[in-house]
C-alpha cells in the first residue's frame, strides 16, 4: 500500500516537472477569460462575499479539465448570470456589455478547445498560438460587425420591426449551421 502511494506521488512529481510554459499559459488564460466573463455578467451585488469564492472555483473548473463538461457549465453559469442581472436586479441590457460577454464565452471556448489539445509537457510554437488567437480575434471582430448590422437591421421597423429579419436571421443560422455540417463530412 505504502509503494502504491509512493509510486503515484513520483508520477505526479514527474508529470509537473515536465509541465511547459504555453499549455500553462493557456489555461490561465481560460481561468482569467472565465472569471472576466462571472465578473461581466453577474450584478455587482451578487459578486460581494462567497459567491465570488464559488465563482472563482468554477473559474479554475474548466482550466484543469477543458476536456471535460466545465466549459459548458461555466458558459451556462455566466449566461444564468446574465438573466439574474437583467431580470433579476434590473440591469439594462447595454449593447457594449452583451458584445463583451459573448466575446468572453467565445474566448474561453475557443481556448479550451485550444487545451484540450495541447498536453502539459508540450513544447508548442508560440507563432501557433498567436496565429489561433488572431483567427479567434477576427470571428470575434465578424461576429460584432455582423451583430451590430443586424440590430440596426432589426430597429428599422420602429416598435412593431420587420418579421422579415427574424426570419432571415433563422434562415442565416441553419444556412450556417448546415454549412458546417457539410464541412465536418467533407474532411
Amino acid at each position: 500500500m505504502i509503494d502504491v502511494v509512493a509510486g503515484r506521488v513520483r508520477s505526479f512529481q514527474n508529470a509537473v516537472s515536465r509541465i511547459s510554459a504555453a499549455p500553462l499559459l493557456v489555461r490561465a488564460a481560460i481561468f482569467v477569460t472565465v472569471l472576466a466573463g462571472f465578473v461581466l455578467a453577474f450584478p455587482a451585488e451578487v459578486l460581494s462575499g462567497r459567491p465570488i469564492l464559488f465563482l472563482t472555483v468554477a473559474a479554475l473548473l474548466p482550466a484543469f479539465g477543458p476536456r471535460r463538461v466545465w466549459a459548458t457549465f461555466t458558459a451556462l453559469v455566466t449566461i444564468g448570470g446574465w438573466l439574474v442581472a437583467t431580470d433579476g436586479y434590473g440591469r439594462p441590457v447595454a449593447l457594449w456589455r452583451l458584445l463583451a460577454l459573448a466575446a468572453l464565452l467565445y474566448l474561453a471556448h475557443t481556448l479550451c478547445a485550444l487545451a484540450a489539445l495541447l498536453p502539459y509537457d508540450a513544447v508548442v510554437d508560440p507563432e501557433m498560438i498567436t496565429r489561433w488567437l488572431l483567427r479567434t480575434a477576427a470571428v470575434l471582430l465578424g461576429t460584432a460587425v455582423l451583430g451590430v448590422l443586424l440590430l440596426q437591421a432589426g430597429d428599422t421597423g420602429g416598435e412593431a420591426g420587420y418579421q422579415w429579419v427574424t426570419v432571415l436571421g433563422l434562415l442565416l443560422a441553419v444556412g450556417t449551421a448546415a454549412l458546417l455540417g457539410w464541412l465536418l463530412r467533407r474532411r
